[in-house]
């Protein structure tokens, strides 16, 4: 029998944003939670505690964490911070402060929108969803960089191990290339972890494996 929710086009479980609310004022927290779930997304823990914030992120991986700048324990900024620094979920912080050093202190610690209180129903989705874009564009550069940086550090290595190479066995640069390809594809190994372990070889092992001429 088919889904009747599918058929209304209603969102599933597995497509809802998942947020996490972080607010002492438990009317505010009530009404976020209300109007969250009105729009279609799902509220997975709540917390009025900012040292309880970091905990709940991590067991409850939601897309968004709403933090209020202002709680117990932990402040909303300092919360933010660490949730960037293990780039668990998009921040939203809400704070009844405008001043400028705060908003730059926000975004410094990783929020990626804010809400002035008292705000209007209007403006939390977009504050959420522009939360929820920015980080997705953050972990796909993250992800950009952390390639980039992998792809310099396995040539730096393939470098070293035809280096090594070519000085212990007197081999030109392109046998020792091939060698290391060769080695790589018939293990169906990285060609840097082949090269790491060739530069961690000794000067007989190296000689050894020159000696097969499979590579060539």
């Amino acid at each position: 029998m088919p889904d009747p929710s599918a058929q209304t086009g209603a969102p599933q479980p597995s497509d809802q944003v998942r947020i996490v609310l972080a607010e002492d004022e438990a009317i505010i927290r009530l009404d976020l939670r209300e109007t969250l779930e009105e729009e279609g997304y799902l509220v997975v823990g709540e917390t009025s505690r900012g040292d309880q914030v970091l905990d709940l992120v991590r067991e409850k991986r939601p897309d968004v964490a709403i933090l209020d700048v202002k709680m117990p324990g932990t402040d909303g900024i300092t919360a933010a911070g660490q949730i960037r620094d293990e780039r668990l979920c998009a921040v939203l912080l809400l704070t009844a402060f405008s001043q400028r050093d705060l908003i730059a202190r926000a975004a410094g610690a990783g929020a990626l929108a804010y809400l002035v209180k008292p705000f209007e129903r209007a403006e939390l989705v977009p504050a959420v969803e522009v939360a929820l874009v920015r980080f997705r564009e953050l972990v796909a550069l993250n992800h950009q960089v952390e390639r980039a940086e992998a792809r310099l550090e396995a040539r730096k290595a393939i470098d070293r191990a035809k280096g090594r190479l070519m000085d212990v066995c007197s081999m030109s640069e392109a046998d020792a290339y091939s060698l290391i390809q060769h080695r790589a594809m018939g293990e169906r190994r990285p060609m840097a972890d082949v090269a790491n372990e060739i530069i961690d070889m000794s000067a007989d092992q190296l000689k050894a494996l020159s000696g097969d001429k499979t590579y060539g």
